[in-house]
């Protein structure tokens, strides 16, 4: 499976990179990286995450990164990545 990121959601990395690099560049460097490598799972396992309890029946999972979700959304041979957004927040559509 391809493992493809909408442009939403590298939005939100970039905006997730420059709020941590206002404390520290490097670590949101290093963080990103990390948060990216977490979503490598799904070329082999994309039924991983666990369903998004904000909607159910979307057919929408996520997988947890430290405080972060990433919400993606399975297609015949993708895995698309909507969102990162930190997880003390619920997860919205648009």
């Amino acid at each position: 499976m391809n493992v493809v990121w909408t442009e939403h959601a590298l939005q939100s990395l970039v905006a997730i990179e420059d709020y941590i690099a206002m404390d520290d560049p490097a670590v949101a460097v290093v963080f990103i990286d990390r948060l990216i490598r977490r979503t490598d799972i799904l070329m082999n396992q994309p039924r991983v995450g666990r369903m998004v309890p904000e909607v159910p029946g979307r057919e929408l999972r996520e997988l947890i990164e430290g405080n972060y979700r990433i919400v993606y959304r399975l297609n015949e041979s993708t895995v698309e990545i909507l969102t990162v957004f930190e997880a003390h927040k619920s997860f919205q559509i648009d």
